[in-house]
């Protein structure tokens, strides 16, 4: 769990100068519900020069001991045998101080809840690369980055949860004297955002605040200390709770 989060909003390169195209793509953790199957995802570009951006998708497979791992999507011909995450248009033309969108369309089977990355990856456009513009405004592109010293770009990473046809929260908490416990007996992810451990006394002397992605048939827990309070806001897709714990 804490390898995949660690992925998240992840910076491809590094920019040598501050010219050229600059995304960005928002929040970084966006949730499909189970009656949906369209998810609209929106591209900033707050550089000074067109951005050009492949859209990736890889699926998120975890294995019984918790670990996991990143597969490509099977290529297939039929869109009715179709069985992951597609976005359209994969590839995006963003221009200085604008904004384009791309759709995530799901298709296939939806019994349990399904992961995937999406990355975001301004390149430098080649002919391979499929996007809509000539030769000409091709080499244009590269002369300009050459000129402006923008010899890397630095792109992003989300993580696209596809809820379950048939969503449902099960939220079981377990609050004795010394132990908070928050199992997730549903089939899909709840959310602990917000997380503040916080002195009690001094409610603005907290530890850094946290965001936690409790998995089906997973748990979050913490040990309580004297003289510290507790406070998150639980979501359950549409559903929020703030939630106070004091010790």
């Amino acid at each position: 769990m804490k390898h995949l989060w660690a992925w998240v909003g992840f910076s491809l390169f590094c920019g040598v100068a501050e010219a050229g195209p600059q995304i960005g793509v928002g929040v970084v953790y966006d949730y499909l519900d189970g009656n949906k199957t369209t998810y609209m995802k929106r591209v900033f570009n707050g550089g000074t020069s067109t951005a050009f951006v492949k859209v990736n998708i890889l699926e998120i497979i975890y294995n019984e001991d918790g670990t996991y791992s990143e597969v490509p999507l099977q290529n297939q011909a039929s869109a009715q045998a179709r069985d992951g995450l597609m976005a359209s248009p994969a590839r995006l033309i963003v221009p200085a101080n604008g904004v384009q969108g791309t759709r995530l369309l799901f298709m296939g089977n939806r019994d349990k809840e399904r992961y995937f990355r999406v990355r975001f990856v301004p390149v430098v456009p080649e002919a391979e690369d499929e996007f809509a513009v000539s030769a000409e405004e091709r080499e244009a592109y590269k002369k300009e980055r050459v000129g402006a010293g923008v010899k890397v770009l630095a792109g992003y990473g989300t993580v696209f949860f596809v809820r379950p046809k048939d969503t449902r929260f099960d939220t079981v908490i377990d609050n004795n004297t010394n132990r908070y416990v928050l199992r997730n007996n549903g089939n899909s992810v709840v959310v602990i955002d917000e997380f503040k451990d916080c002195e009690a006394k001094k409610e603005n002397e907290c530890r850094p605040t946290t965001k936690h992605h409790v998995m089906t048939g997973r748990t979050f827990s913490f040990d309580k200390e004297a003289g510290r309070e507790y406070r998150f806001t639980l979501i359950e897709g549409s559903k929020t709770r703030n939630v106070e714990i004091k010790s």
